[in-house]
C-alpha cells in the first residue's frame, strides 16, 4: 500500500475510511479490511494512469476540462458540496448495482465508463493483476468502477480548491505517477509494466504515445 502521507492516493484512502469503505464492503460481499487494502493498491494505479494521460500533448488540458465539466460537485445533483465523496458514493453504488443487473451502460457518472477512459485497453490487465494479487479476484472490476468516479471528483475538488490550471494539474499527477513507480510494490510494478507498452523494459516516446492514445480514447 502507498503509505506516503504526502501522496494523493493516501489522502483519498484516508477520506474513504469508515462508512465509505463499509458501504463498498457490503456491496462487494468481502471484508472491509480487505477492501481497504485493495483500494490502497488500486488508487496509485488509477492516479498514475491519469498522470500518464496528463503527460500527453493536450492531455492535461483535456483532463482539466473533463474534471470541471463532468466531475465537479456543482455538476452533479448526487454530489452536492455538503455531501462530498460520501454523497457521490451512494450514487456510484446504486449505479454499479443497476448496471450489473441490466447490463446497461451509463452517462458520464457511470463508474465503468469512467474507468474505461482512465485505463483504456489496459483495463483487463489491471483488473486481473490487482484482483489476483490482492486476493479479491473478480471483485476488483466492480471495486475499480466504484473508485473511478470518486478519484475524478477528488481531483476536481483539488483543482477547484487551489485554482490550478492544466500545467499544474499535469505536474501534480506526474509527481504522483513517479512516486508510485519509485515506491515499487504491487501498484508501482503494475504501473511501470503498463507504461512500458513495447516490452523493452524502459519508458520511451513510443510508450508514451501508445498509452496516451489509449487513455484519450484514441484522440490525439
Amino acid at each position: 500500500m502507498n503509505n506516503n502521507p504526502s501522496s494523493m492516493a493516501a489522502d483519498l484512502l484516508a477520506q474513504l475510511q469508515g462508512a465509505p469503505i463499509e458501504q463498498m464492503s457490503s456491496q462487494l460481499g468481502i471484508g472491509s479490511e480487505q477492501v481497504s487494502s485493495a483500494i490502497g493498491q488500486a488508487l496509485p494505479v488509477l492516479l498514475g494512469a491519469l498522470g500518464q494521460n496528463a503527460a500527453q500533448p493536450q492531455g492535461a488540458a483535456d483532463l482539466l476540462g473533463a474534471l470541471l465539466k463532468d466531475h465537479s460537485p456543482a455538476s452533479s445533483a448526487s454530489a452536492a458540496p455538503a455531501q462530498g465523496l460520501g454523497g457521490l458514493l451512494g450514487a456510484v453504488l446504486g449505479g454499479v448495482a443497476s448496471s450489473a443487473a441490466s447490463g446497461a451502460g451509463g452517462n458520464s457518472q457511470n463508474g465503468a465508463a469512467i474507468l474505461g477512459h482512465i485505463l483504456g485497453g489496459a483495463r483487463g490487465q489491471v483488473e486481473s493483476q490487482l484482483g489476483q494479487n490482492t486476493g479479491i479476484g473478480d471483485k476488483m472490476g466492480p471495486l475499480l468502477a466504484m473508485l473511478a468516479p470518486l478519484v475524478m471528483s477528488f481531483l476536481s475538488q483539488r483543482i477547484q480548491g487551489s485554482g490550478m490550471g492544466a500545467p499544474e494539474l499535469g505536474q501534480m499527477l506526474g509527481a504522483e505517477r513517479n512516486q508510485a513507480q519509485q515506491q515499487g510494490g504491487l501498484a508501482g510494478n503494475l504501473l511501470t509494466s503498463l507504461l512500458d507498452q513495447n516490452g523493452d523494459g524502459k519508458l520511451d516516446a513510443s510508450d508514451l504515445l501508445k498509452f496516451g492514445a489509449s487513455l484519450l480514447g484514441g484522440r490525439r
